[in-house]
C-alpha cells in the first residue's frame, strides 16, 4: 500500500523533537548565576556561543561549573568571559584545560558594539547569567546589568516575600472555597 510522503511519520532523534517546542530547541542548563540576579538589575540579555576545548565541553556535560565570580569584558572588538570556573576533566590527560582561563564569546558585531557602548556608562557591567547546551552546542546567557545598592536588594527581597505570601493566601482561599 502506498502512503504519501506528507502523511508518513517523520524519522529522527531527540533533536527533531526538541526543535518542535521552541525556537532553537531545548535548553539543558548546566550552571546559573543566581548571585548576579540578586546583585544586579538586569537591563538586557543576550545569548552567546562559547569557544571551548574538548575537555571543557566534557567537564560542562558533567555539570560541575560555577559562574559566581564571572564577568564579561570586551577587548579589541571581541567579547571574553573571565573567571567562569569550569573544572578540569577528571579523565583528561595533558590536553586538559586550565579551570579559570578566559573564553571567547561568539556574538554578532552589532551586539558587541551595543554592549561595549552601554558597558562604558557609569554603573553598568556585563555578567553571565547561565551556561547551557542548545542542540548540543554550549551557549552562555549574558546580561547588561546595573549594580544594585543595598537598599535596592532589601526592597527586591521584600517584594518577593510579599508576592509569595499573597500567592499563598490566594491558594489557601481557593482551597477553602473548593472544600466548602
Amino acid at each position: 500500500m502506498y502512503v504519501p510522503k506528507e502523511s508518513q511519520p517523520k524519522q529522527g532523534g531527540g533533536a527533531a523533537k526538541a526543535r518542535d517546542g521552541e525556537k532553537g530547541g531545548k535548553r539543558k542548563i548546566v550552571a546559573q548565576n543566581k548571585k548576579a540576579r540578586h546583585d544586579y538589575a538586569i537591563i538586557d540579555t543576550y545569548e552567546a556561543g562559547l569557544v571551548l576545548t574538548g575537555t571543557e565541553v566534557k567537564s560542562l556535560r558533567e555539570g560541575r561549573t560555577s559562574l559566581t565570580d564571572g564577568f564579561v569584558h570586551i577587548d579589541r572588538g571581541e567579547a571574553w568571559l573571565h573567571n567562569a570556573h569550569i573544572p578540569e576533566y577528571h579523565q583528561g590527560s595533558w590536553t586538559n584545560h586550565s579551570a579559570r582561563r578566559k573564553r571567547k564569546l561568539l556574538l554578532h558585531r552589532e551586539e558587541i558594539d551595543k554592549l561595549e557602548s552601554k558597558a562604558q556608562e557609569t554603573g553598568h557591567t556585563i555578567v553571565p547569567l547561565a551556561l547551557y547546551f542548545r542542540d548540543g552546542r554550549a551557549k552562555a546567557e549574558i546580561a547588561l546589568a546595573r549594580g544594585k545598592k543595598e537598599y535596592d536588594k532589601r526592597q527586591t527581597l521584600r517584594e518577593q516575600q510579599d508576592r509569595r505570601e499573597s500567592d499563598r493566601a490566594i491558594a489557601a482561599a481557593k482551597r477553602r472555597q473548593r472544600g466548602a
